[in-house]
């Protein structure tokens, strides 16, 4: 995968644990130079660390996704420091209660509903001019981390669900609206990834059990065709390669990263 994004600068929203270190790590292997972009200032500064050590440059824009006057300062400070950018990784989302829908408060909703579907909105627009086509470079790409939850009618997915559906139809319609300024909009749905977060809530379920971690795993990776989670990284490959060049004629799809849990 070395080089799939030799001189493009990737911006990334969320730099969390797990997918978000693997999608900042795994875009500096592939040779970009990476804008990121997080709340909390100590993670993207240890996130920075990881892609100068692979060689690349890294810029560190705490940000608040939610506010719009924190989303024009990333864009401004993206453009001053690169002069461009080539791809847009939307990944920071909220997760509401993990209550029946009916009993959510509306404010909750709402949260997530900011974060989740909101924030990319407008992140999306405000890069647009910079991702846009001109005769000196081609289109850029817009990546939105979606999640299997969309496949899954579980009470206690529905607050993140109706978010993530909402995702789904943004991207659709960005893909329409953008493709003529020769911008590419796409989407990964994963379903369980084996990471920290994840490993610590199977313990959890184990514990509460009486299993162990490894039958609490086989369990949750029982509907998958390969019989195993995907791990962070296997993720962020995927959603790098829709923001590469490779993927060029792709726009407006869904690309499911999960072992082959969910069948088109």
């Amino acid at each position: 995968m070395t080089g799939l994004l030799d001189g493009k600068v990737v911006v990334l929203s969320g730099v969390g644990p797990g997918l978000g270190r693997s999608l900042g790590e795994q875009a500096a292997l592939m040779g970009a130079d990476l804008v990121l972009a997080s709340r909390t200032e100590k993670r993207l500064q240890k996130m920075a660390g990881v892609v100068e050590e692979h060689g690349r440059r890294a810029l560190v824009v705490p940000t608040d996704i939610t506010d719009e006057d924190a989303r024009r300062h990333l864009v401004d400070a993206a453009l001053e420091e690169f002069g461009r950018v080539d791809v847009l990784l939307n990944n920071a989302f909220g997760i509401p209660p993990m209550d029946p829908l009916t009993q959510i408060p509306l404010d909750a909703l709402r949260l997530a509903q900011e974060s989740n579907v909101y924030a990319p909105l407008r992140l999306s627009a405000l890069f647009a001019d910079a991702l846009a086509a001109t005769p000196d470079k081609p289109g850029g790409a817009i990546v939105m981390i979606n999640s299997a939850v969309l496949y899954q009618s579980q009470p206690e997915f529905a607050g993140y669900k109706l978010s993530k559906g909402a995702l789904a139809h943004l991207a659709s319609s960005l893909a329409t609206e953008l493709g003529p300024r020769g911008i590419r909009v796409n989407s990964v749905a994963p379903s369980y990834i084996y990471e920290d977060v994840n490993k610590a809530y199977f313990d959890w379920i184990a514990s509460e059990s009486g299993r162990t971690h490894e039958e609490v795993y086989a369990e949750k990776a029982a509907p998958t065709d390969l019989k195993r989670l995907a791990t962070p990284e296997e993720v962020a490959r995927a959603a790098l390669f829709l923001g590469s060049d490779l993927a060029s004629a792709v726009t407006g799809t869904v690309l499911n990263v999960d072992c082959g849990e969910f069948h088109d």
